[in-house]
């Protein structure tokens, strides 16, 4: 008997808390792995409080970890571009692009160290969702880094000329 209960016990836990820790990728499913070339990242927003999410957007950057001189603005020929997922309505995002290397011309100081730095493409700004995991594709080698804006609670009248 209380072999019993003790085995009900350890399996309501692992139904309880093996649902919670799947909860937050369950709609993962619906995204097919990565081609060969490519790699997926995945971006799981924290929920927000209502009214949150919509006054805040995700910014998706792909690059590279490069060395630079430091001086220059150096930066990738790439993008990141939304795609439909045939059959869902969901949207992921892919790096297209040359993985070609842009910068200005400025003459670094003699002996001036290189510099590594993060180099990236054009970023791309998406609502949160924080319901929806963010799934971008990108050739190997990159990396892909999102930061989060929030707007301002100020919101000012434009003045009529």
């Amino acid at each position: 008997m209380k072999k019993t209960v003790m085995m009900l016990g350890v399996l309501g836990f692992l139904v309880v808390f093996g649902s919670v820790s799947c909860a937050g990728h369950g709609q993962l499913k619906a995204f097919p792995d990565a081609m060969e070339g490519m790699e997926r990242f995945v971006i799981v927003l924290p929920e927000k409080a209502k009214g949150e999410e919509e006054a805040s957007m995700v910014e998706l950057m792909a690059g590279k970890v490069m060395m630079t001189d430091g001086v220059n603005l150096v930066r990738l020929g790439s993008a990141i571009e939304p795609r439909p997922l045939t059959g869902w309505g969901y949207t992921y995002y892919e790096v297209t692009g040359s993985s070609a290397m842009m910068s200005t011309m400025m003459a670094a100081p003699e002996g001036a160290p290189q510099v590594e730095a993060f180099v990236m493409g054009t970023p791309l700004k998406v609502r949160y969702n924080s319901k929806l995991p963010i799934v971008v594709y990108a050739p190997e080698g990159y990396e892909i880094r999102y930061r989060i804006w929030k707007a301002s609670e100020t919101v000012s009248a434009a003045e009529k000329k």
